[in-house]
């Protein structure tokens, strides 16, 4: 006889957490959610989930309770505020953050939720974006107690292709930040290079085909380029403001370790520009506009 399926909450039905839901419950998990503004999770409540109405109820009805939030601040609020987490949280549950999140923050958090509770916690950021999201291939890097992890390694499967035990509680978000550190910087370098190449008069569609294989490949080429040359900044599959938020926390995380991080520093007071000129809520592909003339659009 198969083992019951363990059941689920589900904090946070955003551009990520929607489709990630959606792999959930087409997997068969029992699933309850719980959004900021309710009307987010009409969806998931057709597609068989149970929706609460505040974060505390999500333990009433979960074993594990996973987070896909904005930011420190929200998943605080989330956990510790006013009918949150640990107001419904119980010994032997566990708590899954796929947000991004500061590393120290995450295990001050953890610590106290632990302490105040008994309620573990895993960090376990994402990467991949809304498509990894779609197509269940994201990259997962977690930190906590392996133990922890083996619980609910099934579930992350379902969610990623490649789940990967970084450390302790924390170095999930320290990888992270190494993540968004190579990708920000490298959309930087592309939105570059899509303006050189067309002040230059060279077909700037063509740069991803042509550097595609190379040592220059990356998903982000891949992607991005095409976007950029097109102007094709519609939908927005994710958001400067994440891309900030994420080099913030990492430059001040290096700053903590003591660790010198020039190139990531300089991309986020060039994110921070960008972010400043109305593109806060734009797609990541908007950077190309750092470089073209006011009145280019195309």
């Amino acid at each position: 006889m198969m083992a019951a399926l363990p059941s689920l909450g589900f904090a946070g039905i955003g551009l990520m957490g929607l489709p990630m839901c959606r792999r959930l419950l087409a997997a068969g998990y029992p699933l309850t959610v719980w959004n900021r503004n309710p009307d987010k999770c009409v969806a998931l409540v057709e597609a068989g989930a149970r929706q609460v109405a505040t974060p505390a109820e999500l333990c009433q009805h979960a074993d594990v309770v996973m987070l896909c939030l904005a930011d420190t601040a929200v998943v605080r609020e989330v956990v510790f505020g006013p009918a949150g987490v640990a107001e419904g949280a119980k010994s032997g549950q566990l708590l899954v953050d796929f947000s991004s999140l500061e590393p120290t923050a995450t295990r001050e958090m953890a610590s106290a939720l632990a302490s105040k509770t008994g309620m573990s916690w895993l960090d376990a950021p994402v990467s991949g974006g809304v498509v990894g999201a779609e197509a269940g291939s994201l990259a997962i890097m977690v930190g906590g107690e392996a133990a922890d992890l083996e619980r609910v390694r099934p579930v992350l499967l379902t969610l990623g292709l490649r789940v990967t035990h970084m450390g302790a509680v924390g170095a999930g978000q320290v990888t992270k930040a190494c993540n968004q550190m190579i990708v920000a910087c490298n959309a930087l370098v592309i939105a570059e290079v899509v303006a050189l190449a067309e002040r230059s008069g060279v077909d700037a569609r063509l740069i991803a085909e042509a550097l595609a294989g190379g040592f220059a490949d990356s998903k982000p080429l891949q992607i991005l380029a095409p976007q950029m040359a097109e102007s094709r900044f519609e939908p927005v599959k994710w958001h400067v403001r994440t891309l900030l938020k994420d080099l913030d926390t990492a430059v001040k995380f290096s700053r903590e370790q003591g660790s010198a991080t020039p190139i990531s520093g300089l991309a986020a007071q060039l994110m921070r520009l960008h972010g400043g000129q109305g593109f806060l809520e734009k797609d990541p592909s908007t950077l190309v506009q750092l470089y073209r003339e006011p009145d280019s659009e195309d």
